[in-house]
């Protein structure tokens, strides 16, 4: 759909409509290489090529942080060649295009966060911030204090060590056992291959907290936008 191209460029975060009007006047914006001097000439976003100077203008959405409460088998993707319930379905009425940060596997639960911040994304991701992420971890059997201690002294997985940074011991249902286990890495599979290997495997495994992010009494498949505090925090962990 056709757009005045001060409209365009005041959305897109160039300058405000009036300013945008000025630069238009001053020969300063050029659409298709020609140099626009008329405000409110028709533009279509994705067709026409606008510059301001020698930068091209691109689409900025605005930001959008979501956490979800993934239910289990509900695949953290955007299709799925099988028909399988996926994240996206989940959120398909935001109209910004969210993408996962990290993933959980398909038959684990609880907190995801979804966003269209790349940059975010990246930083919430990369091992070098070390972001503790919390897991309410159901295991087969009663675990000695031996197999929890393992947990935080490393495991071998695929020759490289894996630990956990606290693991609490929350409770026991006939003959399993109910932990909290805290990583700040992420690989894959990484609470139910840990536990396997000391002996007692994942039952059942909800992701809860992720940094300053907890999901609280969130509904599973439903969705909140992270308040303004909970993104301050996040940011404070990638400063």
């Amino acid at each position: 759909m056709a757009e005045r191209l001060q409209v365009v460029l005041a959305r897109a975060g160039v300058a405000s409509r009036r300013q945008a009007e000025n630069l238009i006047r001053e020969g300063r914006v050029m659409v298709n290489n020609k140099v626009v001097f008329k405000p409110g000439t028709q533009v279509v976003w994705g067709q026409d090529a606008i510059r301001v100077g020698n930068r091209l203008i691109r689409r900025l959405e605005p930001k959008v942080t979501i956490v979800l409460n993934k239910p289990k088998k509900v695949l953290t993707t955007s299709h799925d060649p099988k028909g399988r319930l996926t994240t996206d379905r989940l959120v398909r009425d935001i109209k910004a295009r969210v993408f996962s940060v990290g993933r959980l596997d398909y038959h684990t639960e609880g907190l995801l966060i979804l966003t269209n911040d790349g940059e975010l994304a990246h930083h919430l991701q990369h091992p070098r911030y070390g972001i503790p992420k919390t897991y309410q971890t159901k295991v087969k059997g009663l675990p000695t204090a031996k197999a929890l201690q393992r947990l935080t002294s490393g495991v071998m997985l695929d020759s490289r060590r894996a630990t956990a940074v606290r693991v609490k011991k929350t409770g026991t249902t006939g003959k399993n056992t109910w932990l909290e286990i805290t990583l700040t890495e992420g690989r894959n599979r990484q609470i139910r291959r840990m536990c396997s290997a000391v002996g007692y495997p994942v039952l059942k495994l909800k992701r809860i907290r992720f940094g300053p992010v907890r999901l609280g009494n969130l509904k599973p498949g439903i969705y909140r936008d992270l308040t303004p505090a909970e993104m301050q925090k996040l940011q404070k962990y990638i400063a």
